[in-house]
């Protein structure tokens, strides 16, 4: 075991674990009201980094919502920049409904409980605890790395990876490529597959705000300019659209080495290649794949009325859009025609989609670190249904990728903790994480 741990000591471990519980019990909820206060997780990253010799400059945009930015330099000169990054905030969490209190940060039965656990302050703390033990070995890693700690991720991002984007680009000179949440964690699947999914792309986010115009009335009287009655329309097309199949270069790769996994050679570029087929024939795997090979809209708010007797001379709903590489075009044309003559549409919130090579030195290097501590994994590419900081990132010509490694045990639900009640995450993982990290980013 000496050998696998490689040059990770003790003290990392432990610190992943630590620095974990330390970060959950500073709250830093996220309602999206503006209210949110990073400061103080920033403070203490910050202090965690300084102790490291690093040099963090912490930003804002808004009052107490800080980022942290480091810089650690490489042994090459001459190499382009890798930036880590990981957002500080989190989503509400009804302390109620948890069977530990979410901010509590307790260590139960070898497992960290608590808002963040998943999504992402266990990243933040494997990555702090890496970087300190090559302080405390005088290790460097080949490329320079920047550390970048953000506020306002689960929002707008604008007082985060917007901001930093924005106003300090020159903290990221030299990056290329970029490293963060929602991918490299063990995904078992019914056949009884290890599968470690490392994120290539991201769909686009496209919130849109639909509002129906009609003509005001007294309930009683017959209305055919109903604006409720139009909105409900429009929504109702929506909520039963079927999108057409668009398959992006990431997911013709998840999709082939699935199949692979699975005993079958496809091509899923082949004229009539049927996806929904194979999909259902990769069972669980499926999961990854499928809300991926095609844009999507879902309606989520209702607005309209103030009376019942009252008809309203207007309406308004919600959609949550998300594109798919390549699918603005459609989305647009698509929203235009299902909304129809009497329901405008606007977007409300929109980012763009992003799409990773799978063929890059870099994603070679994810694999091969998940494969030195995990022979029996296997590492294939995914794409996220939905966003990360990498979009705001991506305008500083970054590319992303979703590598926040964590080896889970069977019927550890990784996806369903996500913003889910119960976050968690087994400190076995949390040490894995780290081992696998130190490895990756020393190497790339």
């Amino acid at each position: 075991m000496a050998e696998q741990n490689g040059p990770v000591d003790a003290q990392a471990l432990d610190e992943a674990v630590r620095f974990t519980s330390d970060l959950i019990r500073i709250d830093t909820t996220n309602r999206g009201d503006g209210a949110c206060q990073e400061r103080p997780a920033a403070e203490y990253v910050a202090e965690r980094l300084a102790e490291a010799g690093l040099e963090p400059a912490l930003l804002e945009r808004s009052k107490g919502r800080t980022n942290v930015v480091a810089r650690i330099e490489g042994s090459d000169p001459g190499a382009d920049a890798l930036l880590v990054h990981g957002h500080l905030d989190v989503v509400p969490a009804e302390p109620a409904d948890w069977t530990v209190h979410p901010f509590s940060g307790e260590v139960r039965d070898g497992v960290v409980w608590g808002r963040g656990a998943i999504d992402m302050k266990n990243m933040d703390a494997m990555v702090l605890a890496t970087i300190r033990r090559w302080a405390r070995a005088g290790m460097r890693p080949r490329r320079d790395i920047v550390l970048a700690f953000t506020a306002d991720e689960e929002a707008s991002a604008e007082d985060g990876s917007g901001f930093l984007a924005d106003q300090h680009a020159a903290l990221f000179d030299g990056c290329t490529e970029g490293i963060s949440e929602s991918g490299a964690f063990s995904f078992h699947t019914d056949s009884g597959l290890r599968l470690y999914p490392v994120a290539a792309g991201e769909r686009g986010t496209a919130w849109l705000k639909l509002t129906a115009h009609g003509r005001a009335g007294h309930g009683s009287k017959v209305n055919h300019a109903n604006a409720v009655s139009r909105l409900a329309a429009a929504v109702a097309r929506i909520g039963a659209h079927e999108w057409p199949l668009r398959l992006t270069p990431t997911v013709v790769a998840a999709l082939r080495e699935l199949a692979a996994l699975h005993g079958e050679s496809v091509d899923p570029e082949a004229p009539g290649f049927d996806v929904d087929a194979l999909l259902a024939r990769l069972g669980t795997a499926a999961s990854l794949v499928e809300p991926t090979v095609r844009n999507s809209a879902n309606p989520t708010m209702l607005e309209a009325g103030y009376k019942v007797n009252v008809i309203p001379g207007s309406a308004v709903a919600q959609v949550d859009g998300r594109v798919v590489p390549g699918g603005e075009a459609e989305f647009r044309a698509t929203m235009d025609r299902l909304t129809g003559p009497d329901v405008s549409w606007e977007l409300h919130h929109g980012e763009v989609a992003l799409q990773a090579p799978v063929d890059s030195p870099t994603f070679a290097g994810m694999r091969a670190a998940l494969e030195r501590f995990d022979p029996d994994g296997h590492v294939v590419p995914y794409c996220m249904s939905g966003g990360t900081d990498a979009k705001q990132f991506s305008r500083l010509g970054i590319t992303g990728y979703g590598f926040s490694p964590l080896k889970l045990p069977e019927g550890f639900d990784y996806q369903a903790l996500f913003h889910g009640v119960d976050e968690r995450v087994p400190v076995d993982a949390l040490h894995f994480g780290v081992r696998v990290l130190d490895h990756f980013l020393r190497q790339a």
